[in-house]
């Protein structure tokens, strides 16, 4: 998977935004404000950044090692850095809802409301 069809997949799920928040070189995608995933465009092989639940996330550096690492620059315990052109599109499909459904499942009742 390349980085243009990981942005499309990302911006096709409800209420999602992205933005350049550190630099222009770290694209941003937040639901409702609340950041989900992030990729690094002048990366080379391409990276992203998706939350994991920590069992999930240990469990998936043991199975992929070297293609899915503790997150860059993240809590090594929330976050995971995916080297997307060497996984399969299926798994990086999930993971990127894998994500998402954490950040939605946290919502506030206020954000939640806005949301639904």
């Amino acid at each position: 998977m390349n980085i243009e069809v990981f942005r499309e997949y990302c911006l096709c799920k409800k209420g999602v935004t992205e933005e350049f928040p550190f630099d222009e070189k770290t694209l941003v995608f937040k639901v409702m404000g609340k950041m989900f995933a992030l990729c690094g465009l002048e990366r080379v092989p391409s990276q992203v950044n998706l939350k994991c639940e920590p069992e999930r996330g240990e469990a998936l550096r043991e199975r992929y090692d070297g293609l899915i690492i503790p997150g860059y620059h993240m809590s090594k315990i929330h976050w995971n850095t995916l080297f997307i052109e060497s996984l399969p599109p299926k798994l990086v499909l999930e993971l990127i809802d894998h994500s998402y459904d954490l950040i939605v499942a946290k919502f506030p009742k206020k954000l939640r409301s806005a949301y639904d």
